[in-house]
């Protein structure tokens, strides 16, 4: 019995050697539209799918492929003798395998000024379908949507054969990308309905990276990338020099980013463990980074440094004196990437870093399902900003208030943060009380606690913070309020004159 090929790709990347290949080596290529010109073109014989069908290609070419001549061929057994009477009795050639990808619906939807009928009109029907019967009869039909897999089974059947490992791998791969494809359907569709919260949710994700390991060496782990993910992240920065990036570093970087992402002055961010260690604002890059140095000399060695300004050759100076995992920024002087470069294992990577406008969707895996929410994109501007206490900030406090209500929206609740010059001086990040927290930041703050502002990502629910901030020589409190304690801590910050801005917005963070 001959051999029959069915191709129809959108993708002509390595087509012509591969079915050169095939007919060689005795098959059958059956094809449509402008594959099979292509194939005619480069000299190679094509039985035109009508030829199969017995019936013309119609309304535009969206019937085709959708008969019982293809289907059939697909999805016959062929241990079966009943199948194969049928395919006798109705003049069915089996095929043998099947190289088919898909309209390019995820390239027409990036495109801005895609109206909806055009992205209708790029929902492939007839390629899915057989690509499904191909791969559901993998045992018997190979079936390859990836250029990449075309020297793998060129070589299998040059041999003799495509093995039975090799197909399921192929039939597996083909599942993913059929349903990679109809996620992207369903999120376009779901999106032009703005329903907030359907019934069920079909995400895909494209591999990105291999990684070496996950949080710790005994865990394996994979970088993948949503397809329509935010422009300015980590997933699409380019790295310039360095070591490959570990599960950490991306964890640690996209934390490094979302901070810095919140400021408009200059601004360095580092980062430890997705914690900020010290946050600085200057002038300068070099001003802004002395100040996150100063922040905890001693949390920044190995950390991740984030800038939202380019960094020169004085701050990578600075900056090449210690020992640092990464730095990320929207540029690197000449001057300052040669310093840099020196050292051998320092990641760098370059990035935008404006803030996002619309709220990306945030996912959380827990055991057996999944957390969906919007990001937290509200800042220090959204705020309806409300001085409770008898005294106000003076204009420096205003400074430093913005600062600490800035960061400890990005750290692990419960957050305290201290701020001072416009540097955090101390950080307290993810205890089980408030006070706790508090006591953490005043303690890494010292005596530089005095005269500093400090922030909270939720309300006091008791005067305690309040007292043990005053103690400490804090002047000035930002924190969300909605406690039915907060007259407790207003009488308390007035007892002490220090002032209090409540927000309304609360920035727990998980």
């Amino acid at each position: 019995m001959k051999k029959r090929a069915l191709v129809s790709v959108s993708n002509k990347e390595g087509l012509v050697p591969f079915a050169a290949t095939l007919v060689e080596e005795g098959f059958e290529i059956v094809s449509t539209g402008g594959t099979s010109k292509v194939l005619q073109e480069a000299g190679i014989a094509v039985t035109n799918i009508s030829d199969v069908t017995g019936f013309p290609e119609i309304m535009d070419g969206r019937v085709k492929t959708l008969h019982p001549n293809i289907h059939g061929g697909l999805l016959a057994v062929r241990d079966d003798a009943n199948h194969m009477q049928q395919l006798h009795e109705h003049e069915i050639t089996p095929i043998n395998l099947v190289v088919v990808n898909l309209y390019p619906f995820k390239e027409t939807i990036a495109k801005k000024d895609t109206t909806v009928a055009e992205a209708i009109e790029n929902i492939d029907i007839g390629g899915p379908s057989m690509l499904r019967s191909a791969a559901k009869n993998h045992r018997y039909v190979t079936v390859v949507v990836d250029p990449a897999d075309y020297e793998t089974v060129a070589a299998e059947v040059k041999s003799g054969a495509v093995s039975l490992e090799t197909k399921q791998r192929l039939a597996a791969k083909t599942f993913r990308h059929t349903a990679a494809y109809d996620a992207l359907i369903a999120t376009y569709l779901t999106n032009l309905t703005e329903d907030p919260d359907p019934e069920s949710i079909t995400l895909t994700y494209e591999k990105k990276q291999a990684l070496r390991y996950g949080e710790n060496p005994h865990q394996k782990a994979t970088f993948y990338e949503a397809p329509f993910g935010a422009t300015q992240s980590i997933t699409k920065a380019k790295q310039l020099h360095g070591k490959e990036l570990s599960y950490n570093n991306i964890n640690d970087a996209n934390a490094a980013l979302r901070i810095v992402k919140e400021f408009t002055e200059p601004t360095v961010v580092a980062v430890k463990h997705m914690n900020p260690c010290g946050v600085g604002t200057g002038s300068t890059t070099f001003d802004a980074f002395q100040k996150a140095f100063a922040a905890d000399p001693i949390s920044i060695f190995g950390g991740i440094i984030a800038c939202n300004t380019t960094v020169d050759e004085q701050t990578a100076q600075k900056m090449s004196d210690i020992f640092l995992e990464m730095i990320i920024a929207p540029d690197f002087a000449p001057e300052a990437l040669a310093l840099l470069t020196k050292k051998k294992n320092i990641r760098l990577l370059t990035v935008g870093v404006e803030q996002a406008l619309q709220p990306e969707r945030q996912l959380t895996t827990v055991s057996g399902g999944l957390l969906l929410q919007d990001e937290d994109i509200l800042g220090f501007d959204d705020a309806v900003l409300n001085v409770v206490t008898k005294r106000q900030p003076t204009p420096q406090e205003w400074e430093d208030l913005k600062l600490a209500w800035k960061v400890v929206k990005h750290v692990k609740s419960n957050a305290i943060v201290l701020v001072k010059d416009n540097m955090t001086i101390g950080v307290g990040a993810g205890q089980m009380n408030r006070v706790g927290a508090a006591e953490i930041a005043i303690a890494q703050a010292g005596e530089k606690a005095r005269n500093s502002a400090l922030g909270s990502d939720a309300f006091f629910p008791m005067d305690d913070t309040v007292e043990a901030a005053a103690k400490a020589g804090v002047t000035a409190i930002i924190q969300p309020g909605g406690s039915i304690k907060d007259e407790d801590s207003i009488k308390k910050a007035d007892e002490y004159g220090i002032t209090m801005v409540l927000t309304g917005i609360r920035h727990f963070k998980h």
